[in-house]
């Protein structure tokens, strides 16, 4: 098994997890890494990461001034919003593609109690789907080997719905799956969750490997949460990347990380042994 760690741009997080040899890394990126500044360092962290692990991802910023960067953001309600999603995600991906990297770009997040919904700036919701996926296709021709877009707890671009899911297919967009996410989609339904992963297995090329009960974002360890794990592993795409996005304690200690590689490495022996 590929062991997949992620950390933000700071230094301390980066040398903690370095220290475990992972095969592959995530950059969980803010707006903050954006600047001047925060762009620099960024460079330099992602030259140091590349220096030893094979693989790197860069998650693109979840939030800017504290809005959350959703894809289907309109331009005419928040036009600023829109100017640095749009420009944040082209400048990722270009730069994911000048250093043979991944940009994960968000299809969407959860809708939070007193937060905007974007996708009510659009007529319908199919209408504000069709602007996600429309942004996808123009990221994706960019660089269609250095971007994927992962799923969204929210209908707008969410895993678990097989006739929008055969949309995806369709459009060939380069995929990043989030077990977690499309878990509570389909409210912890393993059948459904399976049957999802098999259905775009040939065009996901990184996961999100985290426990959930199915009914909220709660980022378990795994073996903590109700996903069948052993049915998951014979469901993924055996080619793509993967990292361990779990809530973490401390974020200078990525033992919940590591425990959950454990635990998916001991049911793979187990297959393995049978």
């Amino acid at each position: 098994m590929q062991l997949g760690l992620k950390a933000s741009t700071d230094e301390r997080q980066i040398d903690n997890r370095l220290m475990h040899h992972p095969d592959v890394f995530e950059f969980h990126l803010t707006d903050d890494d954006f600047t001047p500044a925060g762009w620099a360092h960024f460079q330099q962290m992602v030259a140091k990461v590349q220096a030893v692990v094979p693989k790197v991802v860069f998650h693109h910023p979840m939030k800017w001034h504290g809005i959350r960067c959703e894809l289907c953001v309109n331009k005419l309600a928040f036009p600023q919003l829109y100017d640095f999603v749009m420009a944040s995600s082209s400048q990722l991906i270009a730069y994911a593609q000048q250093v043979h990297a991944v940009a994960l770009i968000h299809g969407g997040y959860a809708l939070h109690p007193g937060e905007h919904d974007f996708a009510s700036d659009w007529p319908d919701l199919a209408t504000a789907q069709k602007v996600v996926l429309g942004r996808m296709v123009d990221f994706a021709a960019m660089a269609p080997d250095n971007v994927v877009f992962e799923n969204s707890l929210l209908p707008i671009f969410a895993y678990g719905d097989p006739a929008f899911e055969e949309r995806l297919l369709q459009l060939q967009l380069p995929l990043a799956y989030d077990v977690s996410h499309a878990f509570i989609y389909v409210h912890g339904d393993n059948n459904k969750l399976i049957a999802s992963m098999r259905h775009l297995r040939p065009f996901v090329r990184h996961y999100h490997l985290v426990d959930s009960l199915g009914q909220h974002h709660d980022s378990l360890v795994l073996g903590q949460g109700a996903i069948n794990w052993k049915r998951v592993l014979h469901a993924m795409n055996s080619n793509a990347s993967l990292i361990y996005e779990i809530n973490l304690a401390d974020q200078l200690d990525c033992s919940e990380m590591l425990a959950s590689h454990w635990y998916l490495e001991g049911l793979a022996q187990a297959e393995k042994s049978n």
